[in-house]
C-alpha cells in the first residue's frame, strides 16, 4: 500500500517539474522577436554583384519602431542563393550564436520583403553573463528589450569568442555596447595590442573605434613618425588621418619652402586645400616669403593670381591686408567683374 502511495506522489512531483520546465520554455518562446524585412540583392552602380543587404524592422512598446541593417554573404544565409534572391518565394535562415532568424517572403527583380521571426538562444545569455556581459540588464540604443539586444547581436554576430578575446588582454571594464562596437568595427585583441605597441597604451573602446573608422593602424603611426609628426595626442593622429596628411603632401610643402610647419599648420593647410600650385602662383606674384597663417588667408578669401594682378594694377605695393580688404569690398577695384 505504501509503495502505491509513494509512486503517485513521485509522479505528481515529476509532472510538476515538467510543468515548470515547460513553463520556462513557453516564456523563452514568448520572448521571440518578430517583424518585417527588406532586402536588396541588385548589383551596385558599377554592375558588381556582392553581398546582399538585409534591413529588419520591428515595432515595440506599442508604436516604437526599431531597425537593424547589415550586409551578408550568401553563404551566411541558409537556404538562399543569389539566383533565388532575384525572383520568387523564399524561406531562409541566419543562424548565429545569439539565436536563429527565420525569414519568409519573396523577391522581385532583386528586391525582397517579408516577415521574420527571431528565436534567441537562452544558453547564449548565460554564457555571456558568465563572462561579465549581462544582456538582461544592459541597455542598447537601438532596443531596450532583451530580445531586441539579442537580435542585434545575431545580426552583427557578437560571439562569446569575441568576448573571450577582448577579456584576454585585460582591457578593463567592458559592457554589452562595447561588444557591439568591437564586432561592428573589427576591434579585437590583436588590434588592441598593435595600437598599444605604437605608443598608445591607454586607448579606450571609443578611441579604438575611431582608429578603425579613420584607418589608423601601426603602419599609419609609423609613417607619421617618419614624417617627424610623432605625437602622444591621439586626437591629433585622428586629425592627420581625417585630413589626409601624407608623406607625399608633406614633401610637397617642404619642397615649396614650408619645412617647419607645426602639426596644426599642416592640418590647416589641408583643410583649406593649400597646394604646391598655389604657393608657386603666390611666389610668382611677389608673395613668396609668407607665413602659414598668411597663406591660409589667401585661401579663406579666395584670392588667386588673377585677382592679385588686377589689385596690383591699381596698387603695386598692395599688402596682404590690402588684398583682403579689396576682396571683401572695403576697397573696391575699378575693373571688377
Amino acid at each position: 500500500m505504501q509503495k502505491y502511495l509513494v509512486a503517485p506522489s513521485l509522479n505528481l512531483l515529476s509532472i510538476a517539474f515538467i510543468i515548470i520546465v515547460i513553463g520556462k520554455l513557453v516564456i523563452i518562446a514568448q520572448s521571440s522577436a518578430t517583424g518585417e524585412w527588406k532586402a536588396d540583392a541588385r548589383p551596385d552602380k558599377a554592375g558588381r554583384e556582392g553581398k546582399i543587404q538585409l534591413d529588419l524592422s520591428r515595432t515595440t512598446n506599442g508604436d516604437r519602431k526599431n531597425q537593424f541593417g547589415s550586409s551578408f554573404e550568401y553563404s551566411e544565409l541558409q537556404g538562399l542563393t543569389r539566383e533565388q534572391a532575384q525572383n520568387g518565394r523564399v524561406s531562409f535562415r541566419l543562424v548565429r550564436e545569439a539565436g536563429r532568424i527565420n525569414f519568409d517572403g519573396s523577391f522581385t527583380d532583386g528586391k525582397g520583403s517579408g516577415t521574420f521571426r527571431f528565436d534567441p538562444d537562452s544558453g547564449y545569455v548565460s554564457a555571456m553573463r558568465s563572462r561579465g556581459f549581462d544582456f538582461e540588464r544592459s541597455r542598447h540604443k537601438n532596443d531596450d528589450s532583451v530580445e531586441g539586444r539579442l537580435l542585434s547581436a545575431a545580426m552583427i554576430n557578437v560571439t562569446t569568442a569575441l568576448a573571450d578575446d577582448l577579456k584576454s588582454v585585460g582591457f578593463g571594464d567592458l559592457d554589452v555596447d562595447d561588444l557591439f562596437k568591437a564586432a561592428i568595427f573589427k576591434v579585437d585583441s590583436k588590434f588592441m595590442a598593435e595600437m598599444k605597441a605604437t605608443g598608445y597604451p591607454n586607448l579606450g573602446m571609443e578611441e579604438l573605434v575611431k582608429a578603425r573608422i579613420f584607418k589608423i593602424d601601426a603602419n599609419f603611426v609609423r609613417k607619421l613618425a617618419e614624417m617627424g609628426l610623432a605625437t602622444n595626442d591621439f586626437e591629433q593622429v585622428v586629425k592627420f588621418s581625417i585630413f589626409k596628411v601624407t608623406p607625399e603632401y608633406l614633401a610637397e610643402m617642404r619642397a615649396a619652402g614650408f619645412d617647419k610647419l607645426n602639426p596644426e599648420e599642416i592640418v590647416k593647410f589641408r583643410i583649406f586645400n593649400v597646394t604646391p600650385e598655389l604657393l608657386t602662383d603666390l611666389k610668382a606674384e611677389g608673395y613668396g616669403n609668407l607665413s602659414a597663417e598668411q597663406v591660409v588667408k589667401f585661401r579663406i578669401f579666395n584670392i588667386d593670381k588673377d585677382f592679385i594682378r588686377r589689385a596690383k594694377a591699381e596698387n603695386p605695393n598692395a599688402t596682404i591686408e590690402d588684398l583682403v580688404k579689396m576682396k571683401i569690398g572695403v576697397h573696391k577695384l575699378k575693373n571688377t567683374y
